[in-house]
């Protein structure tokens, strides 16, 4: 468990992302508009964005060395977003600049009406390629980093930079939000699994989400834990553990059974995140692990403002939590506040909170 203590975090981790990057153009409205419907913003933001840049800079923010691997165009755009990560402690030395193309570019339509948000996303291009990765550049990014974090948007170059990590043990978290080709052989070096709500049953094709993810572990047996994000309903992770530990010496439980009488015990009524962990059980096939259940923050009406980023900055704590070597539910809690934090702004990275922030006192102490 991380230390809350004033010294610095011990041995100065590094995580290393490699993804995309793209500018978000953020506009609320009092309700989304209907077809040939002309209507007024209420408020308008322009922000970088991108699943990698978000986790990454919600990394820099609670104080870990973040480092980006990326590919942006020479033009305007990409050099803004560039230039917003340095401001906020992210290493962007190691990015390729394309002498030509366009950066990538999102537009964010913020329902104030439902809470919700409707992302139209325009790629750029070139993309990143393993072309890009010379031994030196590998060599040089991968130094001294502790977790290597990507999702399978630039596969090919991701794979590449995975391998060399794994070669390495460095650990590896990948973000699955759907079936991405190329994604498979990046999940075979991952070590932890971050997956969208649908994810899991989409790609082992069980029958239930439960079920899923326990194939999931069954099927890649380097996966120590696997999330499943439910939105404002929280999250679901099936953590591996050793064959050694007493419990899982009982009869082989049936994962769903396990996961109803969970559900069943948890609180969600309750305003902050309350974490439910059953203990070890044999779940089947080659798994011995527990399954756990974290609900989500809720948050009044009144501080709700965009959930853009939301799972980024789960994601972000998540690694964060990784590096300082947190216990799980500790962990999990955590990425639980930082996640809510981040709803409480427009943009996926306006209200991301820094590690002196009063809602993580609880498990950071008063470092600043």
């Amino acid at each position: 468990m991380s230390s809350c203590s004033d010294e610095a975090i011990p041995g100065n981790p590094i995580v290393l992302g490699c993804g995309q990057l793209c500018l978000d153009y953020l506009v609320t409205v009092p309700s989304f508009p209907i077809p040939d419907q002309k209507i007024r913003s209420t408020s308008f933001k322009i922000q970088g964005g991108g699943n990698t840049g978000n986790a990454l800079t919600c990394v820099a923010r609670l104080g870990l060395g973040s480092r980006i691997l990326a590919k942006v165009a020479n033009d305007s755009q990409g050099r803004w977003m560039l230039e917003e990560l340095e401001s906020s402690g992210v290493d962007t030395s190691f990015c390729v600049i394309a002498k030509d193309g366009a950066s990538h570019f999102n537009y964010v339509i913020v329902d104030n009406q439902t809470n919700t948000r409707t992302c139209i996303f325009t790629p750029g291009y070139p993309p990143l390629l393993p072309d890009d990765l010379t031994e030196s550049l590998l060599l040089d990014v991968l130094n001294g980093v502790r977790v290597l974090y990507a999702n399978g948007r630039s596969r090919e170059a991701e794979l590449l930079l995975a391998q060399k990590a794994n070669s390495r043990n460095i650990s590896i978290l990948i973000n699955t939000e759907k079936r991405r080709e190329g994604l498979n052989e990046l999940l075979d070096l991952a070590d932890y699994a971050v997956c969208s709500t649908n994810f899991p049953m989409d790609w082992t094709e069980a029958p239930s989400s439960p079920s899923a993810l326990l194939s999931m572990l069954n099927k890649l047996p380097k996966l120590k834990f696997v999330i499943m994000t439910l939105g404002e309903h929280g999250c679901i992770m099936l953590e591996r553990c050793s064959n050694e530990v007493s419990e899982s010496e009982e009869e082989e439980r049936d994962i769903n059974e396990l996961h109803e009488s969970l559900m069943q015990t948890t609180d969600f009524s309750s305003i902050l995140p309350v974490c439910n962990s059953s203990l070890v059980n044999r779940l089947g096939g080659n798994v011995t692990g527990r399954l756990v259940i974290v609900t989500a923050e809720k948050i009044p009406s009144s501080e709700l403002m965009d959930t853009t980023g939301a799972g980024d900055a789960f994601t972000g704590a998540l690694l964060y939590g990784l590096c300082t070597d947190m216990a799980s539910e500790e962990m999990l809690l955590f990425a639980s506040r930082v996640a809510a934090c981040c709803c409480r702004g427009l943009g996926a990275r306006t209200t991301l909170p820094f590690r002196n922030d009063p809602n993580l006192v609880a498990f950071l102490g008063t470092r600043p």
